[in-house]
């Protein structure tokens, strides 16, 4: 058994999900321990994200019977396993929600979670983290600086890092004219950070009148309603015809993408990040092969992404302070859930505090 540095309770308060019976409880489980390689963090608080409702709601198969979900949290170390040399038992950390298999060839060469072709996803591969606390890789952690409350380090695992990796995936640069379909947490902050990296203009698109308006407030140039009629050629208007550069597609629906595929420009790059791409129109390709234009499917990010956006919100690049809705305890977890199935375009991110 492997030994560990800090000192653990044997049980912790852990939500816990049936899939066979539907069931969500707030249960008393044993705490995880730290294999040699690992780190056991003490939760400060985990977000609820989409997907995660989803599995819930039985709209994603979830891989367990019986697991704790939750992918983006950040924490103070509590134990670490006998060959761990670079955390000790009170840093400051974010997790990012993937770790290294162990088995791929990336990792046989010690390639780390970055170079792994075969992640174990926190609340899919294994337990999450709504849970006192949770335990992970060391290469999945990030330290987190004094000048950043753990609740705002939680926001940027998942919420930040995600359409960061997407901006990387779409290589943007400043200038470029960039179009965001989707306005919950994901696309929101991609707005904010395509005007951090200099894109102009930004038009962000959603059918909520309040997601339209927090994208104004975060760096929008435009924010409009993509069931308008006239939206290409306004969107060709305000780009002096040129069409978008980038457009990034957090809906993932066939109207979505023919619509940013319609006024995307010469070489523009279409980047699809919704998590439930639905486009059955056939036959797309010569249109984009014709313009020298790029589709890409983007998914999460990788630990230097996570490293990336702390430093931005270390250096004071980044404010992520009113992205936070609220933080609710793990036994308010139901009402949690729910908010997060009405929100109305205003809810960024929720938080849950063991």
């Amino acid at each position: 058994m492997a030994t560990t540095a800090g000192r653990l309770p044997a049980t912790m308060r852990a939500i816990r999900f049936d899939r066979a019976a539907g069931t969500l409880r707030l249960d008393e489980v044993p705490t995880p321990a730290a294999d040699v390689d690992e780190v056991v963090v003490k939760v400060a608080a985990c977000g609820i994200c989409k997907s995660d409702v989803r599995r819930i709601d039985g709209e994603i198969e979830p891989r367990l019977p019986v697991y704790t979900p939750g992918h983006e949290a950040a924490g103070v170390v509590a134990a670490v396993g006998a060959r761990v040399q670079r955390w000790a038992p009170g840093d400051r950390v974010v997790m990012a929600a993937g770790r290294q298999c162990g088995e791929c060839a990336a990792c046989r060469v010690g390639a780390g979670s970055d170079g792994c072709t075969d992640l174990r996803m926190m609340a899919i591969h294994h337990d999450g983290a709504w849970a006192e606390y949770a335990v992970t890789s060391e290469t999945s952690l990030v330290p987190v600086p004094d000048s950043i409350p753990l609740e705002q380090a939680t926001v940027l695992s998942g919420a930040v890092s995600t359409p960061y990796g997407a901006i990387d995936t779409a290589r943007l640069r400043p200038a470029e004219a960039v179009g965001v379909w989707g306005l919950g947490g994901l696309g929101t902050h991609l707005v904010q950070l395509a005007r951090v990296c200099g894109a102009s203009p930004i038009i962000a698109l959603d059918t909520r009148p309040a997601a339209r308006e927090l994208a104004l407030g975060r760096g929008a140039d435009i924010a409009l309603d993509p069931a308008n009629t006239r939206l290409e050629s306004y969107i060709r208007g305000v780009t002096k015809g040129r069409g978008l550069d980038v457009a990034f597609d957090f809906v993932g629906r066939a109207r979505s993408f023919a619509q940013a595929r319609a006024v995307l420009g010469d070489r523009g790059r279409l980047v699809v990040v919704g998590t439930s791409l639905d486009v059955d129109e056939a036959g797309p390709e010569f249109a984009l092969t014709r313009n020298n234009q790029t589709v890409v499917a983007h998914t999460g990010y990788r630990v230097k992404h996570l490293e990336d956006v702390v430093e931005l919100v270390d250096r004071g690049r980044l404010d992520v302070s009113a992205s936070i809705s609220a933080i609710l305890p793990l036994a308010r977890v139901a009402e949690g859930l729910q908010r997060m199935r009405e929100y109305d375009g205003n809810l960024l991110r929720l938080l849950l505090r063991p």
